[in-house]
């Protein structure tokens, strides 16, 4: 069943921190008949789960830069680093016709706002990682990228972009939606007229969630914040942005998480009887050790810090990280 092209968000309406939010999107994966032969590569988890959060903008590559739909499939060859997209049995050059799309298709996405992109893997045009590229002695490499998601690569470097496979694993899955999140908050704060103290305030929300994806990571975005150290503004804007997302690249380690949570423990130390701070350090040991999924510390953080009023552990990211309903923190 092909999907409905659609910008209209379907499920609840948006909170504070989570806002609505636009994906890009290889139209196959929703269902579209745009591929070579005629069919479709529809994702379920995709089309039928993360549609009820986000607006997708279906965009298919080769389709819009008129190769028609059925067409000759085509393949890259010659280097990785710079191949060329050729017709498998014609050996038709559609190169130069590609790149041209891609250079313009991309900067009309950015206009649209953009929080992330999701690309069909091993594509020609698509691929974000390992897509296949033949030499001229018939070999092939598992080195190449698409080139349209090259350009996405090049013109929206903080973009986050994930293949449809990898979304399957239920630990790439929260990663992509976190950075997703992330990358439309700091889009919304960069975009109306922040002040330093803005980015300040900014980055103490985001304190336990950078924590998580490793300490040596925020040091210069600490830097960036701290009173006395912080560069003139506003070039701290765009260096904070880039450092702020090259963090979140960074995938959380169970240690990772396990400090953020101890962190979050230390301020409820003087509000917690001794019966429940044994259930919370049990919960966390319970985590760590992949005996109960980060739900179970993580709730008990919630409830303790909204019972007893703790105003910088409610204003964390990382107790809100994402809607409860995608659960993606029931892994352990």
């Amino acid at each position: 069943m092909q999907a409905k092209r659609s910008t209209r968000r379907a499920g609840r309406g948006p909170s504070p921190k989570h806002p609505v939010i636009r994906i890009g999107i290889s139209s196959c994966l929703l269902g579209e008949a745009v591929r070579w032969d005629g069919g479709h590569r529809r994702d379920g988890l995709i089309a039928d789960l993360l549609s009820r959060y986000v607006h997708f903008v279906p965009v298919c590559p080769e389709m819009e830069a008129g190769m028609g739909v059925p067409r000759e499939a085509v393949r890259l060859v010659g280097a990785a680093q710079a191949p060329r997209m050729v017709g498998v049995v014609s050996g038709r050059d559609w190169t130069a016709t590609l790149r041209a799309y891609a250079r313009v298709r991309v900067r009309r996405l950015a206009r649209l706002d953009l929080s992330g992109y999701l690309l069909k893997k091993d594509s020609p045009s698509c691929g974000m990682t390992k897509v296949r590229v033949h030499s001229g002695k018939g070999r092939a490499s598992r080195k190449g990228v698409g080139l349209f998601a090259r350009e996405l690569q090049r013109h929206l470097p903080l973009l986050p972009l994930e293949q449809e496979d990898r979304l399957h694993d239920a630990a790439l899955r929260e990663h992509f939606i976190e950075r997703v999140l992330a990358y439309r908050r700091l889009k919304d704060l960069l975009d109306s007229s922040c002040r330093c103290n803005d980015l300040v305030a900014f980055h103490s929300d985001h304190e336990l969630l950078l924590l998580a994806h490793g300490r040596g990571h925020c040091r210069g975005l600490e830097r960036l914040t701290a009173p006395g150290t912080r560069p003139r503004w506003p070039s701290p804007g765009k260096m904070y942005a880039d450092r702020f997302m090259a963090v979140l690249r960074v995938r959380a380690t169970v240690a990772g998480h396990g400090n953020a949570m101890q962190r979050a423990a230390r301020f409820l130390e003087d509000h917690l009887g001794a019966g429940e701070k044994r259930e919370l350090r049990k919960a966390m040991a319970d985590y760590r050790k992949s005996r109960a999924p980060r739900s179970v510390p993580l709730a008990l953080l919630r409830r303790h810090a909204r019972r007893q009023d703790v105003a910088y552990l409610q204003r964390q990211i990382y107790l809100h990280p994402h809607p409860l309903e995608l659960k993606l923190l029931n892994h352990a």
